[in-house]
């Protein structure tokens, strides 16, 4: 079968000389405890902006043109204290899912020294990255964007310019349920704006003209005596013009749906992968490994940090300390991988293993 250039190109990584443990740079001396993690990426650090300026424009218009100008206070002050925690909560969140490493296994550790650190046994095999020279940890996939193996990889977001993985799920989860909040609470407002503010305002527009029976006799005197059109009466709905006002709004509706639906979608999706125990790319790949896998609560307190209590739902309070990774985890079974060395190897068995390379295989 001829290879199309990127399986070319996987074939020329896979050679021996690259695989070579001894090729590895060794890693760098870990950096202090703390170090805020960022991805210097121009597409993800735009994504980024984007998305505080959409929510600070939805603040701009609930406040500016909802709800300061209404004359219920009672409904003002409690929807803009409603609007406001969850609009800071969902930037929190933001934050902390953009800042938190999500998973990063330490680059460049699969060194001769390492590898022989492991005292492997026979069936034993250790798998290395030939990006990043890292040896990868089971569930662990790179990121052509962060340069790295991240553990649990669900996938990389450019709305929150980082991946998604075992340390930030939780905040990612948490993101993507305050937008879909505040951007329902949104159409909600917009939806009663609409509906009470703009009928007193047209209710006021046809007696000022005198549509209406009381009004007929009495606006005919005032335009015959003053010769001018009546001035119509402001229910102060807006401290903008009704066109401007409108546009605002429709461009806060367009807006508050869209993420409104990606955003609940986004949700789910995530949900539906903690309680499974399955992430996004094992799901693509369908990369059934034997391994034990935990029931659905117990995946859901470990993402989300102990028992059930407010906390899960607090972006400052971080997951489950994540327990550092033991020299076992570094190593897979051989039994674990597809029996494919008696059989022919298939094009989709390839395309599964294609970025994992076996370092060394010892028979004591």
């Amino acid at each position: 079968m001829m290879l199309i250039p990127t399986h070319h190109f996987r074939d020329i990584e896979r050679k021996p000389e690259y695989l070579q443990p001894e090729k590895c740079v060794p890693p760098p001396h870990p950096g202090p405890v703390g170090t805020m993690w960022f991805i210097r990426d121009g597409c993800g650090i735009a994504c980024a902006i984007v998305t505080w300026f959409l929510v600070l424009y939805a603040e701009f218009v609930v406040l500016f043109v909802m709800l300061i100008p209404s004359r219920d206070y009672v409904y003002s002050i409690i929807n803009g204290i409603v609007f406001n925690l969850l609009a800071f909560l969902a930037l929190a969140s933001h934050c902390r899912a953009m800042l938190t490493d999500p998973g990063a296994v330490p680059k460049g550790n699969a060194t001769k020294e390492f590898i022989e650190s492991l005292q492997l046994k026979p069936g034993q095999v250790v798998y290395k990255c030939p990006k990043c020279c890292s040896i990868k940890p089971d569930r662990a996939h790179h990121c052509s964007v962060c340069k790295r193996c991240i553990r649990k990889m669900d996938h990389h977001c450019p709305w929150v310019n980082n991946c998604v993985g075992e340390n930030n799920q939780k905040y990612f989860v948490l993101f993507t349920m305050y937008i879909a909040l505040i951007s329902l609470h949104a159409l909600i407002m917009v939806g009663f704006h609409f509906l009470h503010c703009f009928e007193e305002d047209w209710t006021n527009l046809l007696q000022a003209y005198g549509l209406t029976r009381e009004g007929t006799a009495e606006a005919r005197i005032s335009l015959h005596e003053k010769k001018q059109p009546p001035k119509v009466g402001s229910t102060e709905c807006s401290s903008f013009s009704p066109p401007t006002t409108v546009i605002l709004l429709i461009l806060l509706c367009f807006e508050g749906l869209l993420f409104l639906i990606f955003t609940s979608v986004m949700f789910g999706t995530q949900v539906h992968s903690i309680c499974t125990d399955e992430t996004g790319i094992e799901r693509l790949k369908r990369k059934h490994q034997p391994r034990e896998r935990r029931g659905s609560w117990k995946s859901v307190k470990e993402t989300f940090g102990g028992d059930f209590s407010p906390s899960w739902l607090n972006p400052f309070s971080g997951p489950c300390d994540p327990k550092p990774l033991r020299d076992r985890d570094w190593v897979r079974q051989a039994a674990s991988l597809s029996d494919t060395d008696n059989t022919e190897t298939t094009e989709e068995q390839s395309e599964e293993r294609k970025d994992e390379d076996s370092v060394e295989v010892t028979d004591e």
